[in-house]
């Protein structure tokens, strides 16, 4: 699993865990020292020197694209609710949440049973398809083919299959109100550039892709597989040609351009939008934003200049991609062999027990957390993790107030935007109702169906009313946390608030340059590139001073500068502007984390454990929870299309952090040694 801070503008995510959790039994309370490298100079890798024999001695299993801590945290967590998910279904009554949940995992799990249906689940998405005969009876098929399964700026989530997204969130003129968003989409490969770019590992990729429509049609059925695989490519690339890139799309501003109705037919010719809208339930919504309007113009375009005979081969593929873990085993076994082993360089599909979980989480996941807390996560937990929030809130209040560079009115808009932040403590207030979703015992294909469906007239309904900002984006047995900067505030889930993230019997230097830093990640999340720019109410809106702003983009255009120093490929280097926002959380929570571990120790170092000063555990408890790796494809796929910088990078932000070089001690000719005015300082 990839560490991934994951940026979104819904919601900005963190994974971190240390590399002392080797097992599931309770990790060790203090630095892991079999995980480090003594050969190591902690001045030329601290990453290395961290974590160096611990990922020697732990190759990446082959199931996996990365590995590292997070993942083995996550293998528990998944073991967890499988237990949980079986135990339920075995007394649940007839009807119920837990019977759902039951179902909807035993019917992933019968492969005897989607054996002997075979194609027959997919058979009448492809005759709609089929029927298709004119541009008008397209464009219905389109508008009734959008799903709610996009989010802004979320490294995973950014693009949709479809060739649009609908992301239903708050407002940023009035951020009291949903609004609809339409996201780019379409694309089979994880980003336009693995159409566009003329690196030869892009062009190795589009080969096999070609490839792998060409069998991807073959199971579903679809005849003259090959020749309609170059011309499904052909369109996909027109698609790609329009597609805004991650860094535009990661612009919170390049991406707010409100739309009326009446609009798209004069800045989007070519697609029926009445037609569109229609079918897709939107008929009665007035106003869009539309994120990438590159995008938009060029799939309208297309959709009214391609023949409908490529849109139908298209729409053919996508469906049986889409539906492809559903389906008879050859479906998955093509599917990994592309996504998997091409893509992300892993040579053995995961358990399909581990993808039953991963899907009923996806249809049910609030059932199965409600059941996760009740049995693995302590009240007297969520006092002590809002103690330790409270902490952090204010170390990072005292950080403003110090800032001699930034004005007072800028401050005090800051300070109220510290003071409104909501923080949510391992799961939700209030529960959702799956009342409305149908389950049916024995119907993988049809469930996961029923459930987007499901999904996205929950989206739909919301349109236009009141925000909820008690509401959840992930689930309490996620290993993960996020920020929501238009609520201004913070999850973090029952699953990430646990050894080795948090342990009451470890020194508070090991706790806040675990979970600390984890909790200063996201609050400063609400003050990096992107969060700056909305205010304590989540609208967007510039609190800035004109000479604050040059000041504070300043910064960021160094840290840019920093990051984009470090290349992992040959040909390809990490995007400072692209990981800005998680790089700025990054620093600036680890900085808050550091002054909230010292009020803790009253302004002390805390006492030595080891061999380690107090501050030699801090930093090295940060460096460890960036244990993980990735096979060689899978890092080039995130650094292309991910916002967060390689894990063994954001270790490095200690450079910027003046302790870190008394601790160790770090010195100049040191390769990490940055003099202290190259040092940048952002919160």
């Amino acid at each position: 699993m990839m560490l991934a801070f994951g940026k979104r503008f819904a919601a900005a995510a963190v994974v971190v865990v240390t590399c002392s959790a080797v097992g599931y039994a309770a990790a060790v309370t203090g630095v892991d020292r079999g995980a480090m490298d003594a050969k190591i100079a902690p001045g030329d890798d601290f990453w290395g020197y961290a974590n160096g024999a611990w990922v020697a001695s732990h190759p990446i299993p082959s199931d996996r694209s990365s590995y590292g801590s997070a993942a083995i945290l996550v293998e528990q967590a998944n073991k967890r609710t499988v237990d949980l998910i079986q135990a339920a279904a075995a007394g649940a009554k007839p009807g119920s949440d837990a019977q759902k949940v039951g179902d909807y995992y035993a019917s992933f799990m019968d492969e005897a049973g989607i054996e002997a249906k075979g194609v027959a689940p997919l058979k009448p998405v492809l005759a709609k398809i089929a029927a298709v005969n004119d541009r008008a009876a397209l464009t219905r098929l389109l508008g009734e083919g959008l799903r709610a399964d996009v989010d802004v700026l979320n490294n995973t989530d950014l693009y949709t299959d479809n060739v649009l997204g609908l992301w239903v969130s708050p407002s940023f003129d009035d951020p009291t109100r949903y609004s609809a968003f339409l996201i780019q989409g379409g694309l089979g490969m994880p980003d336009r550039d693995y159409y566009l770019s003329d690196k030869e590992a892009m062009k190795k990729a589009r080969a096999q892709y070609v490839t792998h429509i060409a069998a991807m049609l073959k199971l579903a059925g679809i005849e003259g597989g090959e020749a309609k695989a170059q011309r499904i490519m052909a369109l996909e690339t027109k698609i790609a040609t329009s597609h805004a890139s991650r860094s535009e799309s990661d612009d919170v501003q390049k991406g707010n351009n409100p739309w009326a109705r009446a609009d798209f037919a004069k800045n989007a010719p070519g697609l029926d939008w009445g037609l569109y809208f229609g079918a897709a339930g939107l008929e009665k919504q007035k106003r869009f934003i539309v994120w990438q309007p590159s995008a938009v113009k060029g799939i309208s375009a297309l959709v009214a200049s391609e023949p409908v005979e490529d849109w139908k081969d298209y729409l053919a593929l996508r469906a049986a991609d889409h539906y492809g873990d559903y389906l008879p085993k050859a479906f998955s076994t093509e599917r990994f062999a592309f996504y998997g082993t091409v893509l992300q360089g892993t040579p053995e599909q995961r358990a399909r027990w581990k993808r039953a979980v991963d899907a009923t989480n996806g249809a049910l996941g609030e059932v199965v957390g409600k059941l996760y807390v009740a049995k693995y996560f302590p009240a007297e937990a969520k006092a002590q993790l809002k103690t330790m929030v409270a902490n952090l809130i204010a170390a990072y209040g005292k950080r403003i107030e110090a800032l001699d560079w930034m004005a007072a009115s800028t401050k005090a808009e800051a300070k109220r935007k510290l003071s409104t932040l909501k923080v949510g403590i391992a799961y939700p207030d209030k529960w959702r109702d799956y009342s409305a979703l149908a389950v049916v015992r024995g119907d993988a294909l049809g469930n996961v169906q029923r459930a987007e469906a499901f999904e996205y007239r929950y989206r739909l309904a919301r349109l236009g009313k009141p925000v909820d900002r008690d509401e959840w984006v992930m689930t309490p047995q996620t290993v993960n946390a996020v920020n929501l900067p238009i609520l201004n505030s913070l999850n973090f889930p029952a699953a990430i608030l646990q050894a080795p993230f948090y342990d009451p019997a470890a020194s508070a230097a090991m706790n806040y340059g675990g979970i600390g830093a984890t909790i200063g990640h996201e609050i400063s999340h609400s003050f990096d590139d992107t969060g700056a720019q909305f205010d304590a109410t989540g609208r967007l809106r510039n609190w800035w001073t004109e000479a604050d702003l040059k000041k504070f983009q300043g910064a960021g255009e160094a840290l840019a500068l920093q990051f984009d120093g470090y290349r992992p490929f040959p040909d390809l280097a990490v995007n400072g502007h692209q990981t800005l926002g998680e790089n700025i959380a990054d620093l600036a929570g680890l900085a808050a984390s550091y002054d909230a571990y010292r009020a803790a120790n009253g302004g002390k170092a805390g006492a030595d454990v080891d061999g380690f000063t107090g501050d030699q555990q801090f930093f090295l408890s940060y460096a460890q929870s960036w244990c993980t790796y990735l096979r060689p494809e899978a890092l080039r796929q995130r650094i292309v299309n991910d916002g967060h910088a390689p894990a063994q990078y954001r270790a490095l932000t200690v450079r910027n952090i003046d302790a870190w070089y008394a601790a160790f001690p770090v010195k100049e000719g040191d390769k990490l040694f940055l003099a202290p005015d190259k040092r940048v300082r952002v919160w």
